[in-house]
């Protein structure tokens, strides 16, 4: 019997697959656990049409993506921080603040998805890399200065 799969089912296939189960597997385990409904012309239409709006939803996103990252790259952020008496950065300057300060000028980014290779702990020019999406990555590029 073929049916679509609803849910990843362990050893047997991924959500939306249509597999070719055994008559007795189907009808007295897949089926009434709604892990699974036949896989006949009106289920497979629904499952088309399912996975139409799914890629759309992902084509946007990615769109977005992109558009925030040229956004970001344009971006040249300044942050103001204090030093101590020997010209060294109080801690570091760390994804969360580059987040603030981002939000500050109207971009929204999760600190999580900005990734910092080491740590900024001086003066000077520095790079950020922002994660948007699994296919984009854009640099951000941030300049430490001191607070007057």
């Amino acid at each position: 019997m073929k049916v679509i799969l609803l849910e990843d089912v362990k050893g047997v296939g991924k959500k939306d697959q249509i597999i070719n189960a055994n008559d007795g597997y189907a009808k007295n385990f897949l089926l009434p656990k709604k892990l699974a409904v036949p896989a006949d012309k009106n289920n497979l239409t629904k499952m088309d049409n399912i996975k139409k709006i799914e890629d759309a939803k992902k084509q946007e996103e990615y769109e977005n993506a992109v558009a925030l990252g040229k956004k970001i790259e344009s971006t040249n952020l300044q942050l103001d921080v204090k030093l101590g008496s020997n010209g060294k950065l109080f801690g570091t300057v760390t994804n969360k603040e580059i987040s603030s300060a981002l939000k500050e000028k109207g971009i929204e980014v999760d600190k999580k998805k900005i990734i910092l290779s080491s740590p900024i702990k001086t003066l000077g020019e520095k790079e950020a890399t922002v994660k948007l999406h699994p296919k984009v990555s854009v640099t951000l590029k941030v300049t430490i200065n001191e607070q007057k």
